[in-house]
């Protein structure tokens, strides 16, 4: 080779070389950016998480209507009925093993359950559709104290007309749906909306 093309060649090279050096630049900035802006980001407590469902959750409308019957059977299955808790209140909850918001919801009705049962309060929690075993692996898994029963032929939600998960009924001790929620409950709202119900 001769010496202009040795010149020519190693300044191409030094020429790469730069260019690979500037991209290498570029890319680390790009990542240390990245990184400070994921870092800036804030962090959710369980507190924080607890806050949030209280921010959404959903208000309850109005209702006046019978509550209608519903015959089921409960996970060991022996016949049961809504009937079985005439004179209390109960707050009926559609809901599934594998509804996000369903999930969220429950360690507040189990609370709620847990404070107010001794005033003749009773969830009922119908799961809608899954297999028995699963149903019953959730309720171990949320250490659920409530009713709870397996719906798989959608004996419920076609007596409720319910056409989204969660969404609860109230009834009071006359047998009347007083309350109807569509979307996760806060204890807020529990307590806002359900409580004066089980004075009266």
């Amino acid at each position: 080779m001769n010496p202009s093309k040795r010149a020519e060649a190693r300044q191409r090279a030094r020429s790469v070389s730069s260019q690979n050096i500037i991209l290498l630049v570029i890319g680390a900035g790009l990542i240390l950016v990245a990184l400070a802006a994921f870092l800036s980001l804030p962090k959710q407590s369980a507190a924080g998480a607890a806050n949030d469902l209280s921010a959404a959750s959903a208000i309850p409308s109005e209702v006046n209507f019978p509550a209608p019957a519903v015959e089921i059977s409960d996970l060991q299955g022996k016949p049961v009925a809504l009937s079985d808790f005439s004179g209390q209140v109960i707050l009926y909850n559609a809901w599934a093993t594998w509804c996000p918001p369903c999930k969220q919801e429950m360690p507040t009705l189990q609370a709620y359950y847990e404070a107010h049962r001794e005033q003749g309060f009773v969830i009922v929690a119908i799961e809608d559709g899954e297999p028995v075993n699963e149903v019953a692996k959730f309720v171990t898994e949320y250490g659920l104290t409530f009713p709870v029963w397996p719906d798989p032929k959608w004996v419920a939600t076609t007596a409720f007309r319910t056409d989204s998960l969660p969404t609860s009924f109230v009834i009071d001790r006359a047998g009347t749906v007083r309350l109807t929620w569509t979307g996760a409950i806060s204890r807020e709202m529990l307590e806002k909306y359900v409580t004066p119900m089980l004075q009266r």
